[in-house]
């Protein structure tokens, strides 16, 4: 178990690839706690880890609510003496090409993949640091390395978040925290539900492993970074992608 009681804050868990995470961190020996907006989705997840032999807990916020990420981290504390992991994973798309995307949009998306981001991770930030000890990883894209058309307001948090983690692999490595990101492709998520099946076809050709990634995948290299074998892994971006940008 690479990550025997190891208390990791997941965020966006209770679907997709943060589920797919919450799930993994459990059989690798986590204590896991759940946050995502909704409280049904919040309490399955939690049962979910809970049924695999993990301790969990779970916080129904939204990640745009720094008072609500703050009384977490301090709930989280409380019980369990100390903040090991951040997987920064909750996300959201609003996608428009330039001249249609309205102030709303970008604003919506900057606020939680980016805003998000950066409060979750400094409500934790001075507890690991302190601990002399932690991980913060954060969900980028191959969006936020590449650009993708239609998506000014995601390719721009996914590059942001990049500029996070290799701010932070500097200020933050002196005090033993690590930072990385991880920067998913085309992965068979809720938010490709409502994509034709001819975009994702499309999807698919691009890839030269023909297929869409699955969450586990990603959840698997969340893993290996949070543990102590990659200890010496700091500041990196991690393209998992299948091979689609070669």
């Amino acid at each position: 178990m690479r990550l025997k009681n190891k208390v990791s804050i997941i965020t966006g868990a209770a679907q997709g690839i943060g589920l797919a995470t919450a799930l993994k961190f459990a059989d690798e020996g986590a204590i896991v706690i759940v946050c995502d907006l909704k409280a049904e989705g919040v309490k399955a997840a939690v049962a979910a880890v809970q049924a695999r032999g993990a301790q969990a807990l779970g916080f129904a916020l939204n990640v745009t609510d720094r008072p609500a990420l703050d009384a977490m981290v301090a709930a989280v504390k409380e019980k369990f003496g100390r903040v090991d992991v951040l997987v920064n994973n909750a996300g959201i798309t609003k996608d428009a090409r330039l001249v249609k995307m309205t102030e709303a949009q970008f604003d919506a998306v900057v606020d939680v993949n980016l805003r998000g981001v950066f409060h979750a991770s400094q409500a934790v930030a001075d507890t690991m640091c302190a601990q002399g000890a932690g991980v913060i990883l954060n969900a980028s894209s191959v969006v936020g390395i590449y650009g993708n058309f239609g998506q000014t307001n995601y390719a721009a948090t996914k590059f942001g978040v990049i500029g996070f983690t290799k701010t932070w692999s500097r200020e933050l490595g002196p005090k033993g925290v690590r930072c990385n990101a991880v920067a998913p492709g085309f992965v068979e998520t809720p938010i490709l539900a409502t994509v034709p099946d001819k975009v994702l076809d499309h999807m698919r050709e691009q890839v030269p492993l023909h297929r869409l990634g699955k969450p586990e995948e990603i959840a698997n290299v969340y893993a290996f970074l949070a543990s102590d074998e990659a200890s010496y892994i700091n500041g990196a971006v991690i393209e998992v992608s299948g091979g689609m940008t070669v």
